[in-house]
């Protein structure tokens, strides 16, 4: 979907900034006007520049987002091939893929691979950020409400938007060396950025980064072979990725814009531990197996922009497209015998995306004024799976990570069409209206029609109210419909075994109870307060309510004699436990988010920025679907009722502090988790959260280089211990501070 107004907040800043002597932060998610302040947006938006994303030592884009944000997520998943590669994040305490993520105001694609995990977004496609340098980035808009009517399907929790580069002179070169306090997860980043200029007014920017971290590990002795069998912790990885960003004036008063992001992932990690008896012959010790993904990501649109007969005009074509491929090694499959080879071939998982846009959009003088802006749609979608080698996939298949082995081919597509319509209207001054309406129209499901309504009031220069009530959807991917496989997980009872995932289709599904996904639909209230007491310094509190129906989640593991018999009717003899991916559960969540900013000068030479943040989060079920075929048989368990409602944090308070002097500056980021849950081998349960601080210094000897400095984690914190563990992991992967402890960092960067 592309934002009409993205021509236009560069210049606006400066304007303002001249106008009021003081830098003040101009957004344009969530209006399709001019690019308004963020205390004078009618929903709650954090923004973020490039630099202080880039001033925070963490190697990747949504660590640094988690540390920033109070409502967003980024558990750390360590032992699923699935979500290791492309690890999911949220906001709000939602799933992955209910928010929508804009590149420039163009949707971005989803993820090839989807989360057939048993942690955090299981069963979901999510975006993956991390493909994103963050020397690309000028600035991060996070906005906080639900916005599907005026962006399309997934704007349920909200939107977040990566506004890249647009630079026509300067670069930059910087490299960062870290490694953790016991000398693992070394990490090698190099990252650099030019610009060119294009005509009299245009730009060409290119950024690239290069990213290599070693593996971490804190899995301790496995008390039942007296020594450490497993990992837990980061993979082994290597990533590659390249963002250019190009706009130029054409005849006719129009210009044309681009740009092309491409990135590649490789990465290593293994699941679970193989005991001894399982392939004696092969490995008398037993064996971890190692699951290598490959990640292939390329996004690009190609636009025009200009005015037509008193509109301003915005046509656009996006396409993205991701790659998935899965090799396994230091494995097995025993149901060949001493004829198994122990390398495979584990297959992968092909998605792309291609999306039309026409914007359309007016001021007009009506009351304190008035916009107004409409357009159409045109999207297509293509999903593939891609089958393992036959030695990966008969029968018991590959330990670690039984090759990809869909029953029949899957190789589909889908399209879909919608009109919406955005309006603005100041009735007076500091009295805002919004009114937006959406049709959607998709080739395997149907129809959907959203709305939504927002008030910004601000009575006083001081305080400002704010509230919106709208309805969203999410359409059921292509990825939850049609993936099929077999896969190894570890179960309640603490025993591995092959899982089979069937397709919403398949004849398996179907005799458990399946039917045809349908869209989630929600409605989401919100409200809230502004107060700009003093210049630099900012308040708001923003409360919030969502209710979703139909929330689409992958199934409990099904299992006992009537499935048993269900999957050898089927010719299944490779799994005995089904689930597949259903329409189960309605919920409700409850929340508020409190934001204070404030910054200014002391002295001749001195800066200071202070940011605090707080989010309470609370899911409920409200309502589960009975099995319509097999109704003594649950859709949803205990498990996967937790993952929905109580596996992330139900709380995250934040303080980011910096001061400067000169050259030197000195910055402190204390992040504050709350509780939640997770099953372990003695039942559900609850984990308190860590608090962490990360401080750096950096000094800047003159307007090129700037040295840096920085230790994360300072206090060396770990995710509180699971209760009845008996294989040496002792920490939850849901866990957002993660099992690295402390770690340091070295950076040295150059502007030019």
């Amino acid at each position: 979907m592309a934002l009409a107004a993205l021509a236009t907040p560069a210049a606006a800043q400066e304007a303002v900034e001249q106008e009021t002597g003081e830098v003040s932060t101009l957004v344009v998610v969530g209006s399709r006007g001019a690019p308004r302040l963020v205390t004078d947006s009618p929903a709650p938006v954090d923004v973020w520049t490039g630099e202080a994303l880039a001033a925070r030592g963490f190697n990747d884009l949504t660590k640094v987002l988690a540390f920033l944000s109070p409502s967003f997520n980024y558990p750390r998943a360590s032992s699923s091939p699935s979500s290791v590669g492309a690890r999911p994040a949220t906001l709000r305490g939602l799933g992955p893929d209910q928010v929508l993520v804009l590149i420039d105001g163009h949707r971005r694609h989803a993820s090839a691979s989807i989360n057939f995990n048993n942690g955090v977004g299981r069963g979901t496609v999510p975006v993956d950020y991390n493909m994103i340098p963050i020397a690309a980035v000028e600035r991060i808009e996070v906005l906080r409400d639900g916005a599907a009517a005026q962006y399309g399907s997934d704007a349920i929790a909200g939107v977040i938007n990566i506004v890249l580069k647009a630079e026509a002179r300067g670069g930059l070169a910087q490299i960062q060396a870290g490694v953790a306090d016991d000398g693992e997860g070394e990490t090698i980043i190099m990252a650099g950025r030019k610009g060119f200029a294009l005509g009299q007014d245009g730009f060409l920017t290119v950024s690239g980064e290069v990213r290599d971290r070693g593996a971490t590990n804190a899995a301790e002795i496995d008390p039942r072979f007296g020594r450490v069998t497993s990992t837990l912790g980061d993979p082994d990885t290597t990533d590659a990725q390249m963002v250019a960003n190009a706009e130029i004036a054409i005849a006719g008063g129009y210009r044309a814009y681009g740009f092309l992001t491409a990135g590649q992932r490789a990465s290593a990690m293994s699941p679970l531990f193989r005991a001894p008896n399982v392939a004696p012959n092969f490995y008398p010790q037993g064996f971890l197996p190692v699951v290598d993904l490959d990640l292939t990501d390329v996004g690009a649109a190609i636009g025009v922009r200009g005015q037509v007969g008193g509109w301003d005009l915005d046509l656009s074509d996006t396409y993205g497209y991701s790659r998935a491929d899965y090799s396994v090694a230091n494995s097995v499959n025993t149901s060949l015998g001493a004829a198994s080879p122990t390398e495979f071939d584990g297959g992968g998982a092909r998605y792309s995306q291609n999306l039309v846009n026409l914007t359309l959009g007016r001021d007009f003088a009506l009351a304190a004024g008035a916009h107004v802006s409409a357009g159409l749609e045109h999207r297509r979608e293509a999903y593939e799976l891609v089958a393992g080698d036959m030695a990966s996939r008969t029968l018991a298949g590959a330990q670690g990570f039984p090759g990809f082995n869909p029953p029949v081919p899957v190789d589909v597509s889908r399209t879909a069409y919608s009109a919406f319509v955005d309006t603005e209207i100041a009735l007076v001054d500091g009295l805002d209206l919004g009114l937006a309406a959406r049709f959607e129209d998709y080739s395997d499901f149907g129809q959907e029609t959203t709305g939504k309504a927002s008030l910004f009031w601000r009575p006083v220069p001081l305080v400002a109210f704010r509230a919106s009530a709208s309805t969203g959807f999410r359409a059921p991917s292509l990825q939850q419909q049609y993936f099929s496989t077999v896969t190894s997980q570890l179960l309640p009872t603490g025993q591995i075994s092959n899982v089979g995932n069937f397709a919403v289709t398949d004849p398996v599904s179907l005799a458990l109870g399946a039917s045809p996904l349908r869209p989630e639909t929600s409605v989401n209230y919100a409200a809230g307060l502004v107060l700009t007491p003093a210049a630099g310094l900012s308040l708001s509190l923003d409360a919030y309510r969502i209710e979703i129906e139909d929330r689409i989640a992958l199934s409990e593991n099904i299992q006992g004699p009537q499935v048993s018999a269900i999957l050898l009717a089927n010719g299944i003899t490779n799994a005995s436990v089904a689930r597949f991916f259903t329409n189960a559960a309605d919920t409700v969540s409850e929340g508020y988010e409190i934001t204070a900013a404030w910054r200014g000068r002391f002295g001749t030479d001195g800066r200071f920025a202070l940011t605090l943040g707080y989010g309470m989060f609370d899911t409920d079920v409200d309502a589960l679907q009975v099995n319509p075929v097999l109704p003594q048989i649950a859709l949803l368990g205990s498990a996967s009722i937790g993952v929905l409602a109580d596996a992330q944090p139900r709380s995250k308070a934040l303080a980011n502090a910096e001061a400067g002097w000169g050259g030197w500056t000195l910055a402190l980021d204390l992040a504050d988790f709350g509780a939640y849950r997770t099953p372990t081998a003695v039942g559900d349960q609850v984990l308190n959260g860590a608090t962490t601080a990360d401080i750096s210094v950096s000094y800047a000897p003159n307007d090129v280089l700037t040295l840096t400095f920085g230790v994360l984690n300072a206090t060396d914190e770990y995710p509180a211990r699971l209760a009845g563990d008996t294989t040496g992991r002792p920490y939850s992967e849901a866990d957002p501070v993660g099992f690295n402890g402390r770690e340091y960092f070295l950076r040295a960067a150059a502007r030019f």
